[in-house]
């Protein structure tokens, strides 16, 4: 079973270290532990499996389904993992032409779609919840047979750049603790996991986002915090990645937490810090944004769109 990360919150102060990444002065017991660092490596390559053309066996494990919306250009995977006894739902990121246009619709919309809590106020980026709901609700049904077949195996949703009409029965007990892993480098696996959270209170889930865009306003990271617990969510971000800056505070936007900053290289345990709440100015946030860049491409050690490896 897995186990929340100790409270790895002690600060540092940022600076720019050119010609070498931006990153931070700090001492040797700012970084996070080695099992936690090995959860994050493990998991962006789960992201970069939904970024390959074929994905027989991610990381070696059964491939529950595939799924794809040739409208919105969402898609990404369901895998089971027996040894662990989780399930792993994995979003890929925006890359083609269909998903640019959508990731440009930046007012905020109501918070709806399928799975997702209706007595809220919270709104985001318009054309995440496009694509979200553009596969929503074939996720979840594929989850819902998941655990009929498999009622003890844990679950976990990934991805980089989570209903209130499935009826699903109580699925755990106390001696038992199912997780769903969602992970993206991108912003639909934030919205994916609130929904499946919301659709299945009982089944515990964990949240792994790789260079995610703020996502929604402010009472949509609060209500992503209260319903996914801070300590189930791990927002990667890689030194100066721009994509995690790129929409700006000025539009309503808020990052959630918790953030976890990889500020300089190599990459290491060391050199992650765990920030504080969901805009840390010591954290990502405290560097401009310079777009799409270099570290978006890579995170912990893991090439995100070009490792055919994280396949079979």
């Amino acid at each position: 079973m897995h186990t929340n990360p100790p409270d790895e919150t002690s600060r540092s102060r940022t600076f720019w270290k050119w010609p070498h990444f931006p990153g931070t002065v700090h001492d040797p017991d700012n970084g996070i532990s080695e099992e936690l660092y090995n959860e994050l490596v493990r998991y962006a390559k789960y992201a970069s499996g939904a970024y390959q053309v074929l994905c027989p066996r991610p990381m070696g494990n059964t491939l529950v389904t595939q799924f794809i919306d040739v409208i919105t250009a969402t898609q990404g995977f369901v895998a089971r993992d027996d040894t662990r006894k989780e399930l792993v739902v994995s979003f890929r990121g925006s890359r083609e032409i269909a998903s640019a246009i959508i990731d440009t619709s930046l007012v905020l919309s109501p918070l709806r779609g399928p799975g997702l809590p209706r007595d809220t106020d919270a709104h985001v980026h318009t054309g995440f919840l496009y694509a979200f709901r553009s596969v929503g609700e074939r996720v979840l049904n594929v989850l819902r047979e998941q655990f009929d077949k498999f009622p003890q195996h844990d679950v976990a949703v990934s991805g980089k750049p989570r209903c209130h009409s499935l009826g699903v029965r109580r699925i755990v007990s106390l001696r038992h603790t199912t997780y769903v892993i969602v992970l993206e480098q991108g912003a639909i696996a934030c919205i994916a996991a609130l929904s499946i959270r919301n659709s299945f209170p009982d089944v515990g889930l964990r949240l792994f986002t790789f260079g995610q865009p703020r996502t929604g306003d402010h009472s949509f990271a609060e209500l992503v915090e209260t319903v996914i617990g801070m300590d189930n969510i791990f927002r990667g971000v890689h030194s100066f990645d721009g994509v995690p800056t790129m929409i700006p505070t000025r539009l309503g936007y808020r990052h959630h937490a918790t953030e976890y900053w990889q500020f300089t290289e190599p990459p290491a345990p060391r050199h992650v810090r765990r920030c504080v709440g969901s805009e840390d100015p010591e954290g990502s946030a405290s560097i401009p944004s310079t777009g799409i860049n270099l570290p978006h491409m890579v995170y912990f050690e893991q090439p995100i769109a070009s490792d055919p490896t994280v396949c079979i």
